[in-house]
């Protein structure tokens, strides 16, 4: 079982990508919550250099708060990760799928509504 949703960009620039994956998210009933500069963060603790990697933190509050209503700590596995990264030929989009992540979670309700965020989240995929 794939644990992402992937899409590579070919059209557009990093920061563009970022901008469409935002629009798409919000489109799709997402939020932003938190932002990790992957690239700026490994060059500030490690001196590393490496390619464009962000890290979008995004939730739907209306199924977040559902499967927390279900499983308390569903929570762990919360927001769903996004990541923009640089690859050759373009910018990969590639969403964690929450049926597998939350698939350790013996609880069918549970898996119901990782199931419709799984939708939502390959349409946002598909949108950038």
């Amino acid at each position: 079982m794939s644990y992402t949703l992937n899409r590579l960009i070919t059209d557009a620039d990093f920061e563009q990508v970022d901008a469409r994956t935002r629009q798409a998210l919000a489109d799709n009933g997402f939020g932003v919550l938190t932002e990790i500069d992957v690239k700026a963060t490994m060059k500030k603790k490690l001196d590393k250099d490496m390619s464009p990697y962000r890290i979008l933190g995004a939730c739907n509050p209306t199924m977040a708060y559902e499967a927390i209503g279900m499983e308390p700590r569903a929570g762990a596995m919360l927001p769903c990760n996004v990541i923009l990264r640089q690859v050759e030929g373009g910018v990969e989009v590639s969403a964690i799928d929450p049926v597998a992540s939350m698939s350790a979670i013996d609880n069918d309700a549970l898996k119901t509504v990782a199931a419709e965020v799984r939708d939502l989240l390959a349409k946002a995929v598909e949108a950038v």
